[in-house]
């Protein structure tokens, strides 16, 4: 069924079929009996999963970038993700660069986008996420608050999903103030998040990716655990934050980088971002600047994936992002030694299905092995249910 509508879909603009399905999602989430049928339609077994001191209905995730602003999470958790990353978000609104900055690689699989963080602003995020901060008519027409109308800290209905919020600086802030970017949205994010990741690894900010080197990326970090301690005591809960890392890293330069977020004490790593390599691609787009995703990916994040669990330890988990096309290749990430995988690309190509096909398909058992370290490590078996014929 997904291949005719990806036929119609692929006639369109990528970004205007993007904006077509996110609204798709959004309205069917925010209406009852659409969602309860779209939850039942795209039902996967339970697989839970431990990590960063939370627990995962199963370990397939959304990527951040798809939903940029927030405004489809019920609508996506339908689909039976275990977690979802919405985001970039960014403190103050921007457009991101022109148009057209999405192209499809349809004969490599693959997408090569130069968004650049295009958001919404903090505030519009907060608002989707927080229903008491929405206005209503009375404040729309007279400009007045109710005396008796209180602020509280709520949050939307996210369908079991564990919820993440991936940050990023404006484009306008320099290096040197992005902290200040960082701790804006730390604050204002930790009420509605499960986790936070931090993002330095987007290849279309200029600069940005200069925040991984292991001085700037220690001290950003640094500051950043600071202030989710403060933020920890005063909502009375834990805020665990992930970084997220480039795939065309050096092994030094990534050595450094992991080691720069163990000594700030962050609570795991995402690997990888999009790759400005070209490398083995045919179609004629291979050209188009911005980060490349999709199959031609695969290789190279699984390479960083290898030398990240390497270098961790058993220290944090590691997620796994970047080529995850089928139940094979998510299934490999997971016997790797990820903990949890998130896609993106393959719901481009494979459709809404790819969630309860990786997880109808490949079974996972994680026990726990006690650490005197931050993070249990983990131990991973995944295999492929027998043929009712071999059971």
């Amino acid at each position: 069924m997904y291949n005719s509508i990806r036929s119609l879909l692929f006639r369109l603009d990528p970004e205007q079929a993007h904006a077509l399905t996110l609204h798709a999602l959004r309205v069917t989430g925010n209406i009852a009996p659409l969602n309860w049928f779209l939850t039942q339609l795209f039902k996967a077994p339970s697989n839970p999963v431990e990590a960063f001191g939370l627990t995962f209905k199963n370990p397939v995730g959304l990527a951040a970038g798809y939903d940029k602003d927030g405004v489809a999470v019920r609508g996506l958790a339908a689909l039976g993700f275990g977690h979802i990353e919405i985001g970039t978000v960014t403190p103050r609104p921007q457009p991101g660069n022109p148009s057209p900055r999405v192209f499809r690689l349809i004969e490599d699989e693959a997408v090569i986008n130069r968004m650049g963080f295009p958001s919404k602003g903090s505030e519009f995020m907060q608002m989707k996420l927080n229903p008491s901060l929405r206005s209503g008519l009375f404040e729309n027409v007279y400009g007045i608050q109710p005396r008796n109308k209180k602020k509280k800290i709520t949050s939307i209905k996210k369908g079991g999903a564990i919820l993440g919020i991936n940050l990023g600086k404006n484009k306008e802030t320099p290096n040197e103030e992005a902290v200040l970017d960082y701790l804006e949205l730390l604050q204002n994010f930790s009420p509605y998040a499960d986790y936070l990741t931090i993002n330095v690894s987007s290849p279309n900010t200029a600069g940005l990716r200069d925040l991984q080197g292991r001085a700037a990326l220690e001290s950003l970090l640094t500051h950043l655990h600071q202030q989710r301690r403060i933020e920890e005591k005063r909502l009375e809960k834990k805020i665990p934050i992930l970084v997220k890392l480039a795939p065309d890293l050096s092994t030094s330069e990534l050595n450094d980088s992991i080691e720069a977020i163990l000594n700030a004490k962050m609570d795991g790593i995402i690997v990888t971002n999009t790759t400005l390599s070209r490398e083995g691609l045919r179609s004629t787009l291979k050209g188009e600047t911005g980060g490349l995703s999709g199959c031609p990916l695969k290789a190279l994040s699984e390479a960083v994936l290898h030398q990240t669990i390497k270098k961790v330890n058993g220290e944090i988990p590691v997620v796994s992002v970047g080529g995850i096309m089928d139940p094979a290749d998510a299934k490999r990430r997971l016997d790797m030694g990820a903990a949890l995988v998130q896609v993106y690309t393959g719901l481009i190509y494979r459709g809404p299905g790819l969630v309860k096909e990786i997880l109808n398909t490949t079974y996972i058992t994680r026990p726990r092995i006690p650490s005197n370290r931050r993070s249990s490590r983990w131990r991973l078996r995944c295999c492929y249910p027998k043929h009712p014929i071999q059971a």
